[in-house]
């Protein structure tokens, strides 16, 4: 059995983002807007202006300094190697017609989509609460990866919410399953309304906060242990001195759109963003 986890907390690893891999997708495919996130407008398909002919971002360093705090918070889940490596075979955008070029950047969201959700599937299978679905678990992820190797035709027409809607079911179960056995297991706050809430030293164990808004909400710490977090918005809120140990289906983008600190317990999937630190 640990063998298994190890080899799904590998797996983990393989779902973050290898720009060294990717031909700069996430910063051409995607469109944004100026705000507090990016300083300037972007349409979907055009490169931005920080994009250097090698792919790498010209101001990597500074991009918080710079106005593309967004930039930091955004992670493709390996999306851009898989299609700029295996769905297009390593061709560049840049060197191919015009149409090999929008059928990438339509293809990019949808694979990250997808990688999303191999990403849930992956740590689901290392909670040991979930053994009596781990079957189904490993189904849903084979399905799901074999869906992220089909050719870009198929993918740029895939109905990605519908199989979403399928993983979801096993999510839910998962969640479940694994909040149960959590001591002092928390209330049913899934999708609330919690932007800007006070709820420093909140007792949040095993918690259902599956889709909640916690923008800016004061978490400081507040025991999350065994919480759900999965799509639940912690934009700005504060997580200094926070207890996520345990706590699942938490992402790498949630946690750098949040704000911490060197006493911010989180657990192992994830990484301390570089820009806490540097609040110290």
């Amino acid at each position: 059995m640990l063998d298994a986890m190890q080899e799904e907390t590998a797996g983990l690893a393989e779902l973050r983002g290898d720009c060294e891999r990717c031909f700069g997708l996430c910063c051409v495919a995607l469109p944004f807007s100026a705000s507090a996130d990016f300083k300037i407008d972007k349409a979907a398909g055009k490169p931005c202006r920080n994009l250097r002919d090698d792919h790498r971002c010209g101001i990597h360093a500074r991009l918080r300094q710079s106005g593309f705090t967004g930039c930091t918070v955004y992670d493709c889940f390996g999306a851009g190697q898989k299609v700029s490596q295996v769905t297009f075979a390593g061709q560049d955008w840049r060197n191919a017609p015009a149409e090999h070029a929008r059928r990438m950047f339509d293809v990019f969201p949808v694979v990250r989509q997808l990688h999303e959700l191999l990403w849930y599937l992956t740590e689901a299978l290392t909670l040991p609460a979930a053994r009596p679905i781990h079957a189904d678990l490993r189904r849903a992820l084979a399905a799901t990866e074999r869906l992220t190797r089909e050719p870009a035709e198929e993918l740029a027409g895939l109905d990605v919410a519908a199989h979403r809607q399928e993983i979801n079911v096993l999510l839910l179960r998962t969640s479940e399953l694994v909040r149960a056995g959590t001591r002092g297991r928390g209330k049913n706050r899934r999708n609330a309304d919690l932007i800007g809430a006070r709820l420093k030293g909140a007792d949040l164990r095993g918690a259902d906060l599956r889709g909640a808004y916690l923008i800016a909400a004061d978490l400081t710490g507040a025991d999350l242990r065994g919480a759900d977090l999965i799509g639940a918005d912690l934009r700005d809120a504060d997580l200094t001195d926070a207890d996520l140990t345990g706590a699942f289906f938490l992402t790498q983008p949630q946690v750098n759109a949040a704000r911490g600190g060197a006493g911010t317990r989180l657990p192992g999937s994830v990484t301390r963003p570089a820009h806490w630190a540097a609040r110290l």
